[in-house]
């Protein structure tokens, strides 16, 4: 037994430094022909993931530049119309008071037109009374005295007279 125990601890061990060389070869061949294509498709993987992720981080910051420019975009002109909306009121309210201005100038050239063209007016009313006071006197004088002196002397005589008055009155 003892033989045989020598020849099966031989042959294990012939087994397994067979077998621990057959995997050693199996492990370079894998690692030359597997683990190597492997490994270099897993790094192009990384590299096309990190791409696509640096590409995308670049794109959410030109987006959130875009995103700055219109917000400022919308601010100034938010600030514009504002300004033009101001200028507008600024231009309404020198026109209303240009308006107002203007009006007043002409209801006070129309006021006083009206008041010259009353005193005209009185003027010549009082003349046509002061010619028909002065006639009524003429004819008056005429049939009291009874004769015509002169017509011309006696229209002076009336008009002296209500002459006299008007600057007795004023």
């Amino acid at each position: 037994m003892d033989a045989l125990k020598g020849t099966m601890l031989d042959v294990n061990i012939w087994n397994f430094i067979w077998s621990a060389v057959n995997i050693i070869i199996l492990f370079v061949l894998l690692r030359i022909f597997l683990f190597k294509p492997i490994t270099k498709i897993m790094n192009e993987r990384t590299r096309t993931i990190q791409d696509n992720l640096d590409k995308a981080e670049k794109s959410r910051q030109e987006a959130e530049e875009l995103k700055e420019q219109y917000a400022e975009s919308i601010s100034n002109a938010k600030d514009e119309a504002q300004q033009i909306i101001m200028k507008a009121h600024d231009e309404a309210e020198a026109e209303k008071s240009a308006i107002l201005k203007k009006s007043q100038e002409e209801a006070s050239e129309i006021i006083s037109n009206a008041g010259k063209t009353i005193e005209n007016e009185r003027k010549r009313i009082i003349q046509q009374a002061q010619a028909q006071i002065a006639d009524l006197a003429i004819e008056t004088a005429s049939k009291i005295i009874g004769e015509n002196i002169d017509d011309e002397r006696n229209r002076r005589l009336v008009d002296e007279f209500l002459t006299a008055e008007e600057v007795d009155d004023s």
